[in-house]
């Protein structure tokens, strides 16, 4: 009698322990119901790209509600800065090549992420109200304007590109006295938008954005270095796949029509 009690114990057991027993598969089932990890993603981003990643934001989240998109909003040249001084940071969408260039070479971004994803175009613009008698970029004339808005070379990609479009049109040396300086290219916006400059060089996304501003000439690409956006996952990242995922929805179809419906190329 006892023999039998062991004998049907042992068989108990072994089927508890075998491969596919119940008490496995719940776990395999358990396993596979499990919802994905939560992250909190942030996105340090050029100030140009505001208005398309406010879009791409609810979108993206639409679809994946596991992951929150937080944006930190600047000129390129500061937000690397704050990557490199340590601020947190998953991904980096830059306005230039430079900036992004910078944080590679202190390797600082995970350069096999690095992918370019959106380009844009150089315009002059004045008040919608109230704009000077100018036409072109050539015929900016110091004596007819009070203030030209642009963004500061050193730390904002469009200022640059300003400025190499106005010294190959010889008029960066000329305008110096009539210079109002942006700390984005937002900021050069609401200077004209505001009547506080009489004309201002942004790119054409956010020319597109306000119903205050008229475009009065487009810049030639042969006059700067090309306008392109660069993206790239920050080497800190403690999401890198969530980011990563991100990154490539900035490339795919329905992120380039989102891109394109906010003047992007």
């Amino acid at each position: 009698m006892f023999q039998k009690i062991w004998l049907l114990i042992a068989v108990c057991l072994l089927l508890l322990a075998a491969p596919g027993c119940s008490g496995s598969k719940q776990t395999a089932d358990d396993s596979a119901a499990a919802p994905k990890e939560r992250a909190e993603l942030f996105i340090s981003a050029a100030a140009s790209l505001t208005d398309a990643l406010e879009q791409l934001k609810t979108s993206y989240e639409s679809q994946h509600p596991e992951v929150t998109l937080t944006f930190n909003f600047g000129g390129s040249g500061k937000l690397a800065q704050q990557i490199q001084q340590g601020a947190p940071a998953d991904v980096f969408l830059s306005a230039s090549q430079q900036d992004m260039n910078t944080l590679q070479e202190k390797k600082l971004i995970q350069t096999d992420s690095r992918q370019e994803f959106a380009k844009n175009t150089l315009v002059l613009i004045a008040n919608k109200d109230d704009s000077p008698d100018i036409s072109s970029f050539e015929k900016i004339d110091p004596k007819q304007i009070t203030h030209l808005a642009v963004g500061e070379p050193e730390s904002v990609p469009a200022g640059r590109y300003t400025k190499e479009t106005l010294e190959h049109l010889q008029l960066w040396a000329p305008l110096q006295s009539k210079l109002v300086l942006g700390s984005d290219v937002r900021q050069v916006l609401t200077y004209v938008e505001s009547n506080n400059a009489d004309l201002g060089i942004v790119y054409s996304s956010d020319a597109q954005m306000s119903d205050k501003v008229k475009v009065i000439a487009e810049a030639k690409p042969e006059w700067h270095e090309p306008i392109v956006y660069p993206g790239a996952v920050v080497a800190s990242s403690e999401h890198p796949q969530a980011a990563q995922a991100f990154l490539d929805y900035l490339t795919s179809e329905q992120g380039k029509k989102i891109l394109k419906t906010y003047g992007f190329n």
